[in-house]
């Protein structure tokens, strides 16, 4: 079984950054990838960003490209998700998952971590 932990979500004015954290316990040898994703209300979830832990691939939704920078550090199990130049429409629910590939499916989920984004 493997835990996944989110943090690090708030709020924050448009154009400004948060940093999301996920960590990561358990059979994590279960995943060979990480991902994140989001869901705001009235809305279905969505893909965000990925990321390998072998080799450290991304993986981007096009949305996000240029704004969001996915990371990992496997001595710690932790994965990061910088998320800068917010708009309003990035208001959700972020949640992290983990998966055995690329792109899915993903079998383990946190508990998710809310950003909002108003002024």
């Amino acid at each position: 079984q493997v835990q996944l932990v989110e943090s690090g979500g708030g709020l924050v004015q448009p154009g400004g950054s948060l940093r999301l954290s996920c960590a990561a316990s358990g059979r994590t040898v279960s995943n060979s990838v990480m991902g994140w994703f989001r869901q705001a209300p009235g809305k279905e979830r969505e893909f965000v960003a990925a990321i390998t832990w072998a080799g450290g691939y991304t993986y981007y939704a096009d949305f996000v490209k240029g704004r969001f920078t996915i990371s990992r550090d496997s001595a710690k199990n932790a994965v990061y998700l910088q998320m800068n130049s917010l708009k309003p429409e990035d208001t959700a629910n972020y949640y992290c998952a983990g998966g055995t590939g690329y792109p899915g499916p993903y079998y383990y989920w946190g508990q998710g971590t809310q950003v909002t984004v108003s002024s």
